[in-house]
């Protein structure tokens, strides 16, 4: 079907679904097909998925930070698992390991992409859905279906999942390893299994989207970068996730029939297993071969947001429109080849080694044509600091920051010394975590009068930037130098080890600073539901922006657009463009908007 075929049956399905349905609540709410709704869908279900991770991750802290102590809430929350107020080493592990699962997958790569790129996608493009609308609501229902088996998998008698989130075997693999191992263990693969379907649906839905219904006009070269870096997330995503869905079948399988993919010849308490002949190095392969790439799964929409979001509020075009373009897509394509840089200790090959440090150092160009993009951006820009700009410009900040350590990590003979340590925990949680909540924070504030129709408060969007960001550092920044003292990561407790009794009092600093940025997080909670509700109602462009999605109605209607689709002329980026008179194109306003056709001589910008 041509693009406007393809358009044309989008738009009479629209007109018929506008004049011979009545939408019920169910419909509407739950199981509905309109890419807006299915997207605040996902926005809510990762942002509470994101409120459990958060709450796991100050437990373990304060449990590091306090070895041994007793403390009240650990035996609310964690019942048998913290006898008299005293944390169990057994679900340290696990609280660690979900935390990871949670952030990672549920929050930042469904949570960040399914929410914008549903919502994005045919907006931006000048679609009236996403290409198949039962698809995508069978995407976010699987989503929601994983994410319910997660946290359930958090009440089995024996102890949810407890491997780390890269689950490696043998210690995932045997559920008599330890009680992590056993029916939470399977709950995890299943939870996974199901929301890898989930991301595979959503990924070729995007994907077709972009490529099959893009409005008259919308050439790719006129995409704003968000759609680009949508569409290629999409693309990595449809690569690299059936791998790692093989990885947990065969997990599976030798966890419950008795093969031997991963195990080699094991003993438990003296008894001979029958495995052998399997390699555990083996599965280390298949999951990072996902699990790189992920990490600009998680990244690249991040990046994508912050692109619209730093030239709309710097009145500026886009510094490197085509580089940037460019830059995605080598990162893309470079991201499929370093996964072997997280096993430089698996008794890899040296050579093999320095292929893969080869490999990931070359990533670090076309992310260094971003931050550099960024900034040439922001410099001499006429900067409108809302709470959205913050967090975009805090990306950058993170982007760079996190990204150094990673020439340190991605080196072979250097990696050796601080492998798992605090100091990887710093690098990822930087460059990835931080980053990506940066660009999934400057997103709602950005988009939410589009999704809402109501604008948040811009004060209480301050002070949730400011603790967030003073204390992202507080806690990240000290644990470059524990890493580099040695400290392992995973561990509950270093007091067995005394040359780590020197860095206690770090670990409590940071611990203070997790809490606080914990608590500045319901700053923003409060912010959200509040103004759903109650919150100023928004006009039809308050950002002045260029894109089309601010041509379309406050009020959602199913099709997005009343009438024709508006026809784009122009690309996404010329703010503050002015005629050879030197006065604006269109007089008194800065920006203009994709809609309008060129203006005698005038010259089309895509640089």
């Amino acid at each position: 079907m041509s693009a406007t075929a393809a358009q044309g049956h989008s738009e009479g399905h629209a007109h018929d679904h506008g004049h011979h349905h009545k939408e019920t609540f169910i419909t509407k709410y739950i199981f509905s097909q309109d890419h807006k709704m299915i997207s605040k869908q996902y926005l809510i279900t990762g942002l509470i998925m994101g409120v459990l991770g958060i709450a796991m991750s100050l437990l373990f802290r304060m449990q590091i930070a306090w070895p041994g102590e007793s403390f009240k809430i650990f035996e609310v929350l964690l019942g048998k698992w913290a006898p008299e107020g005293v944390m169990d080493p057994n679900i340290y592990l696990a609280l660690v390991t979900i935390h990871g699962t949670i952030m990672v997958f549920f929050v930042l790569t469904q949570g960040l992409s399914g929410t914008f790129s549903n919502l994005l996608i045919p907006l931006q493009i000048g679609a009236r859905d996403m290409a198949s609308g039962f698809m995508n609501m069978i995407s976010y229902w699987m989503f929601f279906l994983s994410s319910v088996i997660m946290v359930l998998s958090l009440f089995v008698e024996a102890g949810p999942a407890a491997a780390g989130w890269t689950i490696y075997p043998p210690l995932s693999a045997l559920p008599q390893a330890m009680g992590g191992s056993g029916m939470g263990m399977t709950l995890w693969l299943v939870s996974m299994a199901i929301f890898i379907a989930s991301s595979l649906l959503g990924s070729l839905n995007y994907v077709v989207t972009v490529i099959n219904l893009r409005t008259k006009g919308m050439s790719m070269t006129r995409l704003p970068l968000t759609i680009w870096a949508f569409f290629v997330t999409a693309i990595i995503g449809i690569v690299s996730f059936p791998v790692l869905l093989s990885a947990a079948l065969l997990l599976i399988m030798d966890r419950s029939f008795g093969t031997s993919f991963f195990l080699s010849d094991i003993f438990i308490q003296g008894e001979v297993l029958h495995y052998q002949g399997g390699s555990p190095v083996l599965f280390e392969h298949l999951f990072w071969f996902l699990g790189h790439p992920e990490v600009y799964i998680v990244l690249l929409p991040a990046l994508g947001i912050t692109s619209e979001i730093i030239a709309t509020n710097s009145r500026k075009p886009i510094f490197g429109y085509r580089a940037m373009v460019a830059s995605i897509l080598a990162i893309a394509f470079l991201s499929t080849i370093v996964w072997g840089h997280h096993m430089f200790i698996s008794g890899m090959n040296p050579f093999l080694g320095s292929v893969f440090t080869f490999t990931t150092l070359l990533i670090a160009i076309p992310s260094a044509v971003k931050a550099f993009n960024y900034i040439t951006t922001l410099w001499k820009g006429n900067l409108q600091l809302n709470p959205a700009m913050l967090f975009s410009i805090g990306l950058v900040s993170t982007f760079i920051t996190g990204g150094l350590t990673g020439i340190i990590l991605g080196d072979s003979a250097l990696d050796i010394n601080v492998h798992d340590t605090y100091f990887v925990v710093a690098h990822f949680h930087l460059v990835m975590g931080i980053s990506a909540l940066y660009g999934m924070f400057a997103g709602i504030y950005h988009w939410f009068p589009k999704m809402f129709g109501r604008m948040l408060n811009k004060n209480l969007g301050y002070i949730h930037f400011w603790i967030t960001a003073i204390c992202a550092y507080g806690v990240f920044f000290p644990m470059h130098f524990v890493g580099m003292a040695g400290v392992p990561r995973r561990y509950y407790t270093n007091t067995n080890f005394p040359m780590f009794d020197d860095l206690t009092n770090i670990q409590v600093v940071m611990t203070v600073f997790a809490l606080i940025a914990g608590l500045a997080q319901l700053i923003f909670a409060w912010n959200f539901i509040h103004s759903i509700f109650y919150g100023k109602k928004a006009p039809q462009n308050p950002w002045n922006s260029n894109t089309i999605e601010w041509t379309t109605p406050v009020e959602h209607i199913h099709g997005n657009w009343p009438g024709e689709i508006p026809e784009v002329h122009r690309w996404a980026y010329d703010y503050s463009k002015t005629n050879e008179d030197g006065e604006y194109v269109i007089p008194g306003q800065d920006f203009v908007p994709q809609t309008l056709p060129l203006q005698e001589n005038e010259e089309e910008l895509n640089h």
